[in-house]
C-alpha cells in the first residue's frame, strides 16, 4: 500500500489500481450504524456524518450492505430497485454526498449486489405473475408447473436456505424457485434479459463513483434447469455442505462450471473503468472451488469462509492459513480474512463457545448455555484480529468490532426482525444479534445512534462499549484497532508469510517479508516470547517477557 509524504491516508487513486488487495475494509450494515433522521433506522446521512470513525481508525474502504429499496424480508437482500436508495434511508443525492466524502477522506466506497434474485416486490415479478404461464416475463425467473395430479406438488424436492420448500406456488397454479425466502424470487440467469439488466446496475454505480461491489450467493447463479430438473433425494443436499458430496461443479444450483462465464462477463465491464472496479465473492463452496470466483479475470477475491469458521486452535488455523495463501497464490488471487460479519455471531462471543456448541441452540438459550465471560472472550477477539490483520492479503472488519462489542443473544422473541425466527418455526433466532445499532455515546435513548429509539434493542452494556467511552483510553479495544491499522499499513509487504520453525504446536509465529513477526499463544498456558522488539500487543504482557494464553504479540 503506498502512502502519500506527510499524509496518514493510503493512496487510493488511479496510481494504485490493486489497492484491494492487502486494504482493510470496513463493513456497514446501514440500518444500524447511524440515524440521522431520529426515526430509529440508520440511514446514509449517518453514515456520512460518522465517516469521520472509519477514516480515524485506518480502513482503506467501507462495503455498505444494501441500502436499496427493500420490503426488509431478509434484512435488505430482497431488493426492489437495484439502482436507487430505499426512501427510509436516503436518496441518490445522500449517495452522492456519501461518495464524495469517504474519497475525499481517502476511502473507497463498495456496495453490495444481490444478483441471485430480487424481492417479490421488483417490477419483472410483478409482470411475471400478471403474465400469467408460458409468458416471456416468466422466463425471467424460474416458474414450473407442480408435480402431483392437479399440480399440487412442489416440481422438485429442493430446500429453502431459511427452511421448508425452496419453491411456492401462485394462484394460477404454477410454481417459483426461491432458494431463500418466498419474497426473494430466484432470477433465471440464462435469460439475455437478466445479464444486461445487470451490466447496466454494475455500470450505473460505478458512474457514481462507486470503487468495487461485493457479490452476494455469488455462488447459486448458474442452474441446470433443463426439464424435467432434477430431485436432490434427501433435504441435506439442498444446502451447500452437499458441495462436498457430489462431483465439483453439477449441484443442480450450487457452484455449476456455467457461473464462471457470468463473471468473466462482469470482469470485463469492471476493466472497462480506471481504475478497473474491484470485486469480491461471497461463495459458500470448498477452498479448492471458491478461488476460481478469485481468479483475475473474474471477481478477483472471494471471501474466505474457512478461516471464520476454523475454531481457535493453532493446528486448524496453521492449516487454515497454509491453504488459503496457497489457493489464493495458485488463482492470481490475493487472500481474504475475516472475522464476523452481519450473518455469523460476533468473534467476541463465538470464539468462546466450546467445540461442537450448536449455535442455534446456543441463541436460543439466550447465551446462557453455556454463559461466555465477556471479558475473557474479548481478550480472545482482540489476540484473534491482531492475528487476522497481520496476515497477507485483504482484511474484512465488521462493524462494532473495533468496539469489542459481543453478540447480543438475549433478545427478546417480539424484538426480532429476521426472518429466520418465523421461516424455521422458532429453531432458530436468527442474525439480528450481531445487527444491533451501534453505541456511539454513553447516553441517550440509543447511545448515540440516533437522537430516539433504535430498531433493534441495545443492552445497558453497550454504553461501556461506545465510542466515547474509548475514544482516547490506552488499552481500549478501539485504540487497539487504530494502533494496529496504523502500523499494519508501515509493516505490509509482500504477500507471503514464513513458519516459525521454533514455535510449539500450541503457539502460532509466523514472519513477512519484511522480517517483522507475528506470534499467538493458543495454549493454556503462558509462553517464551521470541525476541525481537515488542511493537504491540492485544494484552499485557506476563511477568519475564511471557506471552499469555490468548494473546497475540507483533514483533519487530
Amino acid at each position: 500500500m503506498t502512502v502519500r509524504p506527510g499524509s496518514a491516508v493510503p493512496d487510493l487513486s488511479p496510481r494504485d489500481p490493486d489497492w484491494w488487495r492487502q486494504a482493510v475494509v470496513y463493513q456497514i450494515y446501514p440500518r444500524s450504524f447511524a440515524d440521522a433522521d431520529g426515526d430509529g433506522l440508520g440511514d446514509l446521512r449517518g453514515i456520512t456524518d460518522r465517516l469521520g470513525h472509519l477514516a480515524a481508525l485506518g480502513a482503506d474502504a467501507l462495503w455498505l450492505s444494501p441500502f436499496y429499496p427493500s420490503e426488509l424480508a431478509d434484512g435488505g437482500y430482497d431488493v426492489i430497485d437495484y439502482r436507487a436508495v430505499d426512501p427510509r434511508l436516503g436518496t441518490l443525492d445522500d449517495f452522492d454526498a456519501l461518495t464524495a466524502e469517504a474519497h475525499r477522506l481517502g476511502l473507497k466506497v463498495i456496495v453490495d449486489v444481490v444478483p441471485n434474485h430480487t424481492s417479490h416486490r421488483h417490477i419483472w415479478f410483478q409482470e411475471a405473475l400478471a403474465a400469467g404461464p408460458g409468458s416471456a416475463a416468466r422466463a425471467r425467473y424460474v416458474f414450473r408447473d407442480g408435480r402431483g395430479a392437479d399440480g399440487e406438488l412442489p416440481p422438485t424436492d429442493w430446500r429453502s436456505v431459511f427452511g421448508g420448500s425452496a419453491w411456492r406456488r401462485v394462484p394460477d397454479g404454477q410454481w417459483y424457485l426461491h432458494l431463500f425466502t418466498p419474497e426473494q424470487p430466484d432470477l433465471n440467469w440464462d435469460h439475455d434479459d437478466i445479464r444486461e439488466d445487470f451490466r447496466t446496475t454494475l455500470r450505473f454505480w460505478s458512474d457514481r463513483g462507486v470503487d468495487g461491489f461485493r457479490v452476494d450467493v455469488a455462488h447459486a447463479l448458474a442452474k441446470d434447469l433443463r426439464d424435467p430438473l432434477r430431485d436432490l433425494g434427501a433435504p441435506e443436499l439442498s444446502g451447500e455442505d452437499a458441495l462436498t458430496a457430489l462431483p465439483p461443479g453439477t449441484h443442480p444450483f450450487y457452484d455449476r462450471d456455467e457461473v464462471h462465464a457470468i463473471y468473466r462477463d462482469w470482469r470485463r465491464v469492471l476493466d472497462s473503468y480506471r481504475p478497473p472496479r474491484m470485486a469480491v465473492a461471497e461463495a459458500w463452496v470448498p477452498n479448492d472451488r471458491r478461488v476460481r470466483y478469485a481468479r483475475p479475470d473474474e471477481l478477483g477475491q472471494a471471501f474466505n469462509f474457512e478461516y471464520l469458521q476454523a475454531p481457535w486452535n493453532a493446528t486448524a488455523l496453521r492449516r487454515v492459513i497454509t491453504e488459503s495463501l496457497s489457493a489464493a497464490r495458485a488463482a492470481g488471487a490475493s487472500a481474504t480474512w475475516v472475522l464476523s460479519n452481519h450473518d455469523v455471531i460476533r468473534h467476541a462471543s463465538r470464539l468462546m463457545l466450546p467445540p461442537g456448541t450448536g449455535t442455534d441452540a446456543w441463541l436460543l438459550s439466550g447465551g446462557q448455555e453455556p454463559p461466555v465471560d465477556p471479558a475473557a472472550g474479548l481478550r480472545r477477539a482482540r489476540a484473534a484480529t491482531l492475528l487476522m490483520l497481520a496476515l497477507p492479503g485483504s482484511a474484512y472488519l465488521y462493524q462494532g468490532e473495533e468496539l469489542g462489542l459481543p453478540e447480543v443473544a438475549d433478545l427478546p422473541p417480539d424484538a426480532l426482525q429476521d426472518p429466520l425466527w418465523e421461516q424455521t418455526a422458532h429453531t432458530q433466532k436468527g442474525r439480528d444479534g450481531c445487527r444491533v445499532p451501534l453505541p456511539w455515546t454513553a447516553d441517550g435513548p440509543s447511545y448515540g445512534f440516533g437522537t430516539g429509539g433504535a430498531w433493534l434493542p441495545q443492552p445497558p452494556s453497550f454504553a461501556s462499549y461506545a465510542v466515547a467511552a474509548q475514544d482516547g483510553v490506552a488499552g481500549s479495544t478501539l485504540e487497539l484497532y487504530r494502533t494496529a491499522l496504523r502500523l499494519r499499513r508501515k509493516l505490509t509487504e509482500g504477500e507471503n508469510l514464513t513458519w516459525s520453525a521454533d514455535a510449539t504446536p500450541d503457539v502460532l509465529s509466523f514472519t513477512r517479508s519484511n522480517r517483522w513477526r507475528c506470534v499467538t499463544n493458543l495454549s493454556g498456558s503462558p509462553v517464551p516470547l521470541p525476541p525481537g522488539e515488542v511493537l504491540l500487543t492485544s494484552g499485557p504482557l506476563g511477568e519475564g517477557r511471557l506471552l499469555d494464553p490468548d494473546t497475540t504479540v507483533w514483533l519487530g
